[in-house]
């Protein structure tokens, strides 16, 4: 005879009286330790001081050398070969190589900004104008020496891929406040590499806590607008039947992920009406182009997803992420940070600014920063002219703005090379942790039951900077 392979549902009474444990010990279990059986979410767990963060990641790491972190020793000893006493075991096999690590120094002026005296380099001219509203984190440091790890890694709290991303459990654990957008939103500057698919995935949770990666252009979300020769009506009339079957669907089997499918369904419909409607900014005023810059009223480029961002704000989107990439200079570097630095100086500003004029700031938390810093030495040959930078994870500088934290800071400091962290080091679980907090959420609550284990963004790790907050 032949098993029979329907899958009838169980009840929970059925479970109970078969399974070996009983309702007896679960009861205990979930008596000793409540959060064994359910994970928090659906609301902060205390009150929160940011509303939503405006994530602006900068792929491939850019050089906090000549942008943020002034070093006078190492222009003063430009060309020398950095101490073997300084040098750490964290290097890559190109650096591994060299024959030898001549120190470089920047090429830029740094001068102190604002009434906090911030240092600045001149690479980044409007950033310098609004430091007094800045909390700049000089002494990160993470796990990777490699760009896709290291990326993972600020992302999803892990180095492997298979981790739900930061604005993915900002999703879960909060919610949405916009019925008609997604909680996660994530952009990117057209033609440049950085921001890959795994960066902003659900992955375990539940899909429709994934980014939505809106595009530059007609479509802005793929595969949103309705074939030629179907109306909204027939496209209403034909979820609300396929609504019927998963219903139906879901009685049966009870998979919590035919939900999720008819969430993301409805999701889809109602942005139909709502993502034309939010990336037309042709009813930006003048002023407002003037300020974000020329490249703002180009769909793609980063000035325009700064003034994006600024629109998704305003509807309640929970976690807006920006990318930018082409940060990676291993070689040719002051050819092309400068390049880069001019893409996204004022238009970072002027998110941050407009956002204050409009007293968004009060409640969005804007972060400024990729996965890990450059090294202090040269890359390949050194000349009067032109240098690169290698990777380094050990010391770097991010930025921070907006809710909850202290304007006009700067936290954390390198030594004289700028190799090692001396003073209040902030490993990335902390700063997520710490981001985490600012939302009302306690990152060791805030987890998932998944293949026996529970997760957290944070890992087993983190510890929340008080140091910057205000």
């Amino acid at each position: 005879m032949g098993h029979n392979h329907i899958h009838t549902p169980v009840t929970r009474r059925e479970f109970l009286t078969k399974t070996s444990l009983g309702i007896g010990a679960v009861s205990l279990a979930s008596l000793l330790n409540p959060s064994s059986l359910f994970a928090a979410t659906n609301g902060p767990h205390f009150v929160p001081k940011a509303k939503r963060i405006i994530y602006l990641y900068m792929a491939g790491a850019p050089s906090q050398l000549d942008l943020f972190d002034y070093k006078p020793q190492l222009i003063k000893r430009d060309g020398q070969d950095l101490p073997s006493s300084v040098l750490g075991d964290r290097v890559t096999g190109t650096v591994a190589a060299q024959n030898s690590l001549p120190m470089v120094g920047t090429r830029w002026d740094f001068k102190q900004h604002g009434n906090s005296g911030m240092w600045m380099s001149d690479l980044m001219p409007n950033m310098s104008k609004i430091t007094d509203e800045l909390c700049k984190i000089q002494s990160m440091h993470t796990a990777s020496v490699q760009h896709e790890p290291a990326q993972m890694f600020t992302n999803t709290g892990s180095e492997l891929p298979g981790r739900p991303s930061f604005g993915s459990w900002i999703s879960y654990g909060l919610g949405s406040d916009n019925e008609n957008l997604p909680a996660f939103i994530v952009l990117k500057t057209e033609g440049l590499e950085g921001g890959f698919s795994g960066l902003y995935s659900s992955a375990f949770l539940p899909a429709e806590h994934q980014g939505v990666r809106f595009r530059g252009g007609k479509d802005p979300v793929l595969f949103l607008t309705n074939p030629p020769g179907v109306t909204e009506a027939a496209r209403r009339e034909q979820l609300d039947y396929l609504k019927k079957m998963q219903e139906g669907a879901f009685d049966f089997w009870e998979d919590p992920s035919i939900k999720a499918k008819m969430a993301q369904y409805e999701m889809a419909f109602r942005m139909q009406t709502s993502v034309p409607e939010v990336v037309d900014t042709k009813g930006e005023p003048d002023y407002i182009y003037e300020q974000y810059g020329e490249d703002s009223k180009k769909p793609g480029t980063f000035a325009s997803n700064c003034l994006l961002a600024r629109r998704l704000a305003e509807r309640g989107v929970k976690f807006i992420q920006v990318y930018h990439g082409g940060w990676d200079h291993h070689s040719d570097l002051p050819k092309n940070i400068g390049k880069r630095a001019k893409e996204v100086d004022q238009a970072s500003a002027a998110l941050i600014m407009d956002l204050k004029q409009r007293g968004l700031l009060e409640d969005t938390l804007v972060v400024w920063g990729g996965e890990f810093g450059r090294t202090c030495f040269s890359q390949g040959q050194l000349t009067k002219d032109n240098f690169g930078r290698d990777h380094h994870p050990d010391a770097y500088t991010m930025l921070l703005a907006g809710a909850g934290v202290k304007k006009g800071m700067t936290y954390g400091r390198t030594d004289d090379f700028g190799y090692h962290v001396v003073e209040n080091p902030v490993h990335v679980h902390d700063l997520n942790a710490t981001l985490l907090h600012l939302m009302g959420l306690d990152h060791e609550r805030l987890t998932y039951k998944f293949q026996g284990r529970r997760f957290r963004l944070t890992d087993v790790e983190g510890h929340i900077v008080k140091g910057i907050l205000s």
